[in-house]
Order: structure tokens, then sequence, then C-alpha cells
């Protein structure tokens, strides 16, 4: 018996200890508080994984191998160092699609050495690889629309008939290569051309209102991948990666399509963008404009202010003057909460990064559940680059294309302060009922150098 097959309990071992931190991680994350330290431990238990597969017996190549890790390696901290907060999501979308395009990686590996010779083996393998490869595609079209680089929404004509039909062709290929001989190439490359085409032509339509959703919806395809993959290998570290990162993304999609009481099927088959233009989007009335004094004034003489920041405040990198401003308030007596939106940013958690990154207390953040009954009680909301999530049209606007969502109350306050760079529409392209309420007044401007100026009228107020 060699060496390294003696190692394989401990590497076995090894697989549990990394899956049990893995777990323990995901746990963590799901708290701001503990949320770095689960980071740390999913690492951990990654390169715990890493280093127990260079001791699987029969294992080769380990020259390149060690190449990829490196390149990969330095290109992750150099991303992960310099990536802005604004340009979170495009990072997270296209991170998660480097891990689908990899499962599908290592199926199209499999498939061209001709080594899947199991039926079962080779329709997970195909199905995994499917996933993957839509995951990859469609993860970069969402990279491209948040990068900037894809500023328009395409919508083929007749586009669910052509989603449809790709599917089955994709499909149909696909049984074909698991039913074909093994290592015919011709059967694999049309597969993962279709698999890659699929995915691109679903996400091309998708409008920005929506892309959260879909960012998550990928995380999750690409665990599924990778765990389908994993059994491929026979790797229980895959596997249990896999479907731990699959079942998350899963259960996060879902709570986020309820958020926006849209249903996953809607969001990807009847895009909001596209929606957009229906019937009874006219609002009546004009916007009211204010003064940084003005606002100054109002939130310094209040009891009780609600902050709703959106992706303008990102944007803007306006979330440390909001927390010094709101400092100063509540140096004046004023109760200042911070309300958020599951949707708001362009990612899930955008706006509780940012304001952890400022310094406000996770005691002061609260979720549409917990603090939409308080907005009736607010002196002042103010809403810093929110548009989507505080329009009251969802509530009461049938011909609306977001009717139905489950909206932050803040038209409800006594007085409703927008900062706002101008007077377009929000990321959906739907116009806003709460910019023209009797009760809101329009701030308008870049929110950092608005807030600085709200900030100073305050200290002359003291």
């Amino acid at each position: 018996m060699s060496f390294l097959s003696q190692l394989t309990p401990l590497i076995h071992a090894s697989y549990f200890v990394a899956a049990t931190l893995f777990i323990l991680g995901l746990k963590a994350m799901s708290s701001p508080v503990t949320a770095r330290g689960g980071i740390v431990w999913a690492g951990v238990g990654m390169l715990l994984a890493t280093l127990a597969t260079f001791l699987t017996p029969g294992m080769g190549n380990f020259g390149l191998m060690l190449v990829a890790i490196a390149i990969g390696t330095v290109l992750a901290w150099w991303s992960g160092k310099t990536v802005k907060m604004t340009d979170m999501p495009q990072m997270i979308a296209i991170y998660n699609g480097m891990g689908g395009g990899a499962a599908a990686a290592i199926a199209a590996v499999e498939f061209a050495r001709g080594d899947v010779h199991s039926p079962a083996v080779a329709t997970l393998a195909a199905l995994g690889a499917l996933i993957g490869a839509v995951s990859f595609s469609g993860s970069c079209v969402a990279y491209a629309k948040l990068q900037g680089l894809m500023q328009r929404t395409f919508v083929l004509p007749a586009q669910n008939a052509v989603n449809a039909l790709l599917s089955l062709a994709t499909v149909g290929v696909g049984v074909a290569v698991v039913l074909g001989p093994p290592g015919d190439l011709t059967p694999v490359l049309v597969f993962f051309a279709l698999a890659l085409l699929l995915g691109a032509i679903l996400t091309l339509p998708i409008g920005g209102a929506d892309m959260p959703v879909v960012i998550s919806l990928f995380n999750a395809f690409t665990g599924l991948a990778v765990g389908l993959e994993g059994y491929v290998l026979g790797n229980p570290a895959l596997m249990i990666a896999g479907i731990v990162v699959g079942a998350a993304g899963t259960l996060l999609t879902q709570l986020m399509a309820k958020a926006m009481n849209r249903p996953i099927s809607n969001i990807l088959f009847v895009p909001m963008q596209a929606a957009a233009g229906g019937e009874g989007e006219e609002v009546t009335g004009s916007m009211k404009e204010m003064s940084a004094l003005d606002a100054a004034s109002l939130m310094r003489y209040a009891q009780k202010v609600i902050v709703v920041p959106g992706y303008g405040m990102a944007v803007a990198h306006a979330q440390h003057k909001v927390w010094e401003m709101t400092a100063l308030l509540e140096e004046a007596g004023v109760e200042v909460k911070f309300a958020i939106h599951p949707v708001a940013g362009r990612m899930p958690g955008h706006m509780n990064v940012l304001l952890a990154e400022a310094g406000v207390p996770y005691e002061k953040i609260f979720d549409l559940e917990e603090i939409n009954a308080e907005f009736g009680t607010a002196d002042v909301a103010l809403v810093i680059g929110a548009n989507d999530v505080v329009n009251p049209a969802a509530r009461t606007n049938k011909a609306s294309p977001i009717y139905g969502m489950p909206i932050l109350n803040a038209d409800q306050a006594q007085n409703v302060i927008v900062v706002k760079r101008g007077q377009g529409t929000g990321y959906s392209g739907i116009e806003n009922a709460l910019f023209y309420g009797d009760n809101t007044r329009m701030l308008y401007g870049n929110a950092q150098p608005v807030v600085a100026e709200i900030i100073q009228h305050v200290k002359a107020m003291s």
C-alpha cells in the first residue's frame, strides 16, 4: 500500500472538517456582527479542502494546479482590495459566474476525455454542466449590465418562445452527449455552446430592478452545479460545499422574490424593465424643491428621523457623511433610525454593508418588517438615493409593474425629504408617486455634498 493510499482516512477527515467550517461560516454570515468571522472560517475550510485534495492518490499536474491557484489568488486579492463598495454587486455577479464556469469546465474535461461511462453519472455531469454554463454566461451579462458596459435591455421578438426552443435544443443535445460514444467532441462542443447562449439570452431582457434576485439565483445555480460535479468526481468537499451554497442561494432567492412580490418565473420571463411602460404610470402634480438649510432645520428640530438609503447613496460614497449627520442629530436629542428594504441597492445586503463600513451601529439598522409601522410616528423620512422601494404606487396602482411589492412606508411620515441627483426615474424606469406627494420635498444634488451641506447647517444650529 502506497503512502498516499494510507492517507485516505485523513483526507476524508479533512473534508469533514472543511464541510463543518463551511456550514459554521455560512451561519455566521447571517449576522453583520459575526459575518467577518464567518468568512474567515469558510476560507480556512476551503484552504483545508484544497490541501487535502493535493494528497489524493492518483492526482497529477501539480505544477499546473499551483500556477492556477497562484494566478487566482493574486487576482482575487487585488480585486478584493481595489473594488469600490458601489461596484460590489457586479463583483459578486462575476464571482458567481466563475464558480459556475469552473463546474461546467469539469464536466467538459470529463466528457472530452471519455471518462464518464455510467449513464447515471453522465446525466449528472451534463446537468451540472448545463446549470454551470447558464450561470457563467448569465452572470457575465449581469456583470456587464451593472458595470455599465451594456446600457440597453435587449428583448428579442417572441422572447419566451426563443427561450423555450433554445432550452429544448440544449437538453436534446445534452441527451445525445450522455447516450453517445465517450470522447465524441462534436456534440459536447455544441452542447456547451447552446448552454452558454441560453444563459446569455435568458439574462439579456432582465432590467436592473430585478438584478439583485438574478444575482442570488445564479449563486444558487453555481452551488448546484458544483455539487453535481462533486458527485461526478467523487469529491465530498465539492458535494457538500455545492449543496450548502445551492440551498442557501435558493432560500435567499425565494425571500428576495417574495420581498418584491414577484414570482421567480416572472423575473425570468416577464422582466420588469419590459413591463415598465404599462398603463397608469403617469403621476399628477409637481415636485417641490427645498434647500439644504430647510432640510437641516426640519431634522434638527424633529423628534424622530428615519433614514432610507438607496443606491444613490452608494454611488455618491455618502455613507460616512450620513453617519456624521446622524451623530450630530442624536447629540441634539433626535432619535434616528435606518430602514433597509430587502432589495435596496443592487445586491442582497448592499446597504447593510455600506452602513456597517461607515460605522453605523447594527442596532440602528432595521428591516422592512421591523420599521414600517414606525413611519407614521416619524417627523421626517430622509430618502437618500432610493426610488422603487419607497414608491407608494406599489400599494395603490394596479397598473404599475411593481404593484403588490412590499415597500418602505416613507410616504406616511409627517415630512419626506428626498435627496436625488435629478428628476429621472429609478432603475426600473417607473415614475415615483412619492416625489409628488404634498408632504414631500426634493433636495437635488449628489448625496455626499448635499449631506455635507446639511451637516454644516446643523452644526450652526447647535
